[in-house]
């Protein structure tokens, strides 16, 4: 019986040993990259939009109903925003991928010397030449189908996007923003308005730091440097709010 690739695609000329096959699945597995990005969009936006929010209204009213009226007013509003945006503009790459696919077909049928041209460059940059090239080529070619496909991924850059896509997409980037936006509410819950605005930049920092750290760990990039950097831009875009709100008055209590 032939040793077959985890997951049963290809064979592979020689078996592969369990332990890589452990390792591949379980240790070190894949990560989805547009999941980890959709939940730093929501949660990154949420927090440091409501916190700007809430500090901007602190500074200019000591009333804690109205601060926290704006906070969930804001909350849920720039979620439902998120979320939708989230879907329209995965809607409008899928719509793109579309579009140019189509465009690849046509040239595949009116202009198939130029077509072949093109794969021909593509792989020679990178790196495959003479015999091997062309037979590269001739396979690719034979079938209109790995052709487009393969014009659509390495010269265009582009993968296909189906509307799940776009759905989950935009729950999960609306999901984030709400639990995002929930972190600098909370102390507005349970201090008073001075107080709260002060815990509220502590733990939304907090949050913002634990968030960046978490995407270096899974992605690429140092912890501790992608956190502070993430907590020190969120915080400062945030506190933009804070000067607004303290044009218009300060707290009276």
């Amino acid at each position: 019986m032939e040793p077959q690739e985890p997951g049963g695609l290809e064979p592979y000329p020689e078996p592969v040993p369990s332990w890589q096959q452990e390792h591949h699945a379980r240790v070190d597995p894949h990560r989805s990259g547009s999941s980890v990005s959709d939940v730093i969009l929501g949660g990154q936006d949420g927090i440091v939009n409501v916190l700007g929010v809430l500090l901007g209204v602190a500074a200019a009213s000591a009333s804690a109903r109205i601060v926290l009226a704006a906070g969930f007013a804001t909350t849920f509003a720039e979620s439902i925003s998120m979320a939708a945006v989230a879907y329209t503009s995965t809607l409008a790459q899928g719509d793109v991928y579309r579009s140019e696919r189509t465009r690849e077909y046509r040239h595949v049928r009116t202009v198939p010397t130029l077509e072949r041209a093109e794969v021909r460059a593509l792989y020679a940059r990178k790196g495959f030449g003479g015999e091997l090239l062309e037979r590269i080529v001739r396979t690719i070619t034979a079938d209109p189908d790995v052709w487009v496909a393969v014009m659509m991924t390495e010269e265009h850059q582009l993968a296909p996007v189906e509307r799940r896509h776009a759905l989950r997409s935009a729950f999960v980037v609306g999901a984030a923003a709400v639990v995002g936006s929930l972190v600098p509410v909370a102390p507005f819950l349970l201090l008073g308005v001075r107080a709260a605005a002060w815990a509220s930049v502590v733990v939304a920092a907090l949050a913002l730091f634990l968030m960046g750290a978490y995407k270096a760990k899974i992605t690429v990039g140092h912890p501790l440097k992608a956190g502070i950097e993430i907590a020190v831009i969120g915080v400062a875009s945030a506190l933009v709010g804070w000067g607004i709100g303290a044009l218009f008055g300060g707290p009276t209590d």
